[in-house]
């Protein structure tokens, strides 16, 4: 096999292939081919980083729930030797950010009935993963914007000014994963990072509001719920942004029903609303957008478990 048909094999296999084969090549370099094995790691990278439908079309949230973990050290791995890959930097963040929700953070939510101790270590282990993941998206926002962490500190909106669209993807996953972070503990010290989270997110609603098909609107549904922004009320805000998330995603993904339901039926007591929109998450096939269907597989499954629970929510 030729050099240039081993890099075009690492762009068009699955990311399991690409990495073993990856490796395969760098075990085979002759010690001191600093250079070549510099360039293997990085075709690596960005075979890792552009992601796939391998994961999310998926029809079996357990067995990648279980496979996770090895590609989020993997990627680690690679990134102790290219610090700086930019592509790898937004993997990781947006890796370690999912996985900590969808299969760390929902098992605590369904443990917490029962085993209230196991519950609280789940939370306490989510948060670390949030924590991992903010920390990757923010250095991911160095590589493009030098000195933006040192920045956003010192005047958030100031400095996310300096952003453009092509940061868009980190700008929400170092939000989702902080805000994450923040409303899983609770703590005193992460809660005045809110204003940092703010900019964040407004600045990637500025510049791409379409991106991921809405995916910035659908974290707005709950978010908004949380801030006094202005005088307009936050479930008018959230409902604005779940009909957006709707449109954009042409009403194929369970989250935004999911998240609306939890975020503002609850607290309004409308149980009718609350049972409308988890069966609107639960109607969708998941085989017409198999892109998608991971993520809609287990949205789908927390709103059953909601369903399933509704007598708790409401009086």
């Amino acid at each position: 096999m030729k050099n240039i048909d081993c890099l075009n094999f690492l762009k068009i296999s699955s990311p399991h292939i690409r990495t073993g084969f990856a490796l395969a090549l760098l075990a085979c370099l002759p010690q001191g081919c600093v250079s070549l094995e510099k360039i293997a790691i990085n075709k690596m990278g960005d075979a890792l980083a552009s992601g796939g439908t391998t994961f999310t079309s998926d029809d079996d949230p357990e067995l990648v729930g279980a496979a996770m973990p090895f590609s989020l050290k993997l990627m680690e791995t690679l990134l102790e030797q290219v610090p700086h890959h930019e592509g790898l930097l937004y993997a990781t963040a947006s890796g370690f950010t999912q996985y900590g929700y969808a299969f760390v953070q929902e098992k605590a939510d369904r443990l917490e009935d029962t085993d209230l101790d196991a519950a609280f270590a789940l939370r306490n282990r989510a948060q670390k993963l949030y924590l991992r993941a903010r920390s990757y998206g923010l250095r991911g926002l160095d590589v493009s914007l030098p000195g933006f962490q040192a920045g956003l500190r010192e005047n958030p909106r100031q400095m996310v000014q300096k952003a453009t669209i092509k940061d868009v993807p980190l700008l929400y996953w170092t939000a989702s994963a902080w805000v994450s972070a923040i409303a899983i503990s609770k703590e005193a010290d992460l809660i005045g990072d809110l204003p940092i989270v703010d900019a964040l997110i407004d600045r990637a609603l500025e510049l791409n509001e379409s991106y991921d098909y809405g995916a910035i609107h659908s974290f707005l549904i709950t978010y908004e719920m949380n801030r006094g922004k202005d005088l307009e009320l936050p479930e008018i805000r959230s409902r604005r942004h779940y009909k957006r998330a709707v449109e954009m995603s042409g009403g194929l993904q369970a989250g935004p029903h999911v998240t609306l339901a939890e975020a503002v039926s609850i607290p309004n007591q409308d149980r009718a609303e609350f049972q409308m929109l988890l069966n609107k998450a639960l109607a969708i096939d998941t085989d017409l957008r198999p892109e998608w269907r991971l993520s809609n597989l287990i949205f789908q499954c927390r709103a059953q478990w909601l369903l399933d629970r509704i007598d708790r929510y409401f009086l």
